[in-house]
């Protein structure tokens, strides 16, 4: 158990918030296979604090994807501080800052990552974000800028003295990308700094994975990124090429059925797409018609077509 102010996170291990792909959806499979709690894809504040529509929609949540945490990402102080008091209304249980993305046209911006280039103007960020709300605020960062500019010490420090209740740390730079190897050392060493929860993320492969990261360095809890697209069994202790290709079926019936009745079905089975293509990574049964499964827009139809594929009945989860 973590406690984040006065949420208790009921375990350790957890998927990372991924632009396009940490929809409500997928985040409700990954509750259920043992994902100790949610993050929302990351919402730009400008959009909120104006009220739109396409920006609260990625807002939207199941219950039981609790506890939930709504990320957000900005530059402007005034501007996260309204933004964060909006989307305090649609009852999250924390609001996380976003000072990771290193996308150029986040982080060029001032937002994400760029943020590191100013920690103290981001630590006044988190201590009004503090003020305005009556739940817990954390932050996601980076390891600094570049190889030069590696902040994450001085970061981290002023991010707890401002309020922060915990940090999440992506063990790259914005240099980096994904490309590389995350350090984990440099994580383990602002673990041993701080007093308030700290997560650690990067190139965690598999649940023993995990379990290795988090005792070599001492971290709070784990973050699971890309290793978990179509992989909802990561956090369980199983593998993807232990299941059945009757037992992939049932989770990707499952997670089709819930972007169904998120999306509709057109734009459902769309989405399900980049999961798809790694639910079945591997799957001889599938080789033969994989790119046609990969255009069908038809949700019954993929359905049908797959359980063609499978010589034993699909049971559902």
């Amino acid at each position: 158990m973590i406690q984040i102010g006065s949420v208790e996170i009921p375990g350790w291990l957890a998927m990372s918030p991924m632009a396009g792909i940490s929809d409500s959806p997928t985040r409700t499979m990954a509750r259920r296979y043992g994902s100790a709690f949610s993050y929302t894809e990351f919402v730009s504040t400008d959009s909120l604090a104006v009220g739109s529509k396409k920006a609260l929609s990625l807002l939207r949540f199941r219950e039981e994807e609790r506890p939930i945490t709504f990320q957000i990402f900005g530059n402007r102080l005034e501007v996260i501080v309204e933004a964060a008091k909006r989307i305090r209304e649609l009852n999250p249980d924390i609001i996380d800052l976003n000072m990771g993305c290193p996308a150029r046209n986040v982080s060029m911006r001032g937002s994400g990552v760029g943020l590191l280039r100013k920690p103290v103007y981001a630590g006044k960020i988190i201590e009004e974000m503090r003020k305005a709300l009556d739940i817990p605020v954390t932050a996601k960062i980076r390891l600094g800028w570049d190889d030069s500019s590696r902040n994450y010490m001085e970061v981290s420090r002023i991010l707890e003295e401002s309020g922060a209740m915990a940090i999440s740390v992506h063990g790259r730079t914005r240099e980096m990308g994904y490309s590389g190897k995350a350090d984990w050392d440099a994580i383990s060493d602002i673990k041993a700094a701080r007093k308030i929860p700290i997560f650690g993320n990067g190139d965690v492969s598999s649940y023993e994975d995990a379990v290795r990261r988090k005792n070599e360095s001492g971290v709070d809890g784990v973050l699971v990124g890309r290793n978990s697209i179509g992989n909802p069994w990561i956090f369980s202790n199983k593998t993807r090429e232990e299941q059945s290709f009757s037992e992939i079926l049932s989770t990707t019936f499952d997670h089709l059925q819930l972007m169904r009745e998120t999306f509709g079905d057109k734009l459902g089975v769309t989405l399900l797409r980049k999961h798809l293509v790694r639910y079945l990574q591997g799957r001889e049964e599938i080789q033969p018609i994989r790119v046609e499964l990969l255009r069908m827009e038809d949700p019954d139809l993929l359905i049908k077509t797959l359980e063609e594929l499978n010589r034993e009945p699909v049971l559902s989860v």
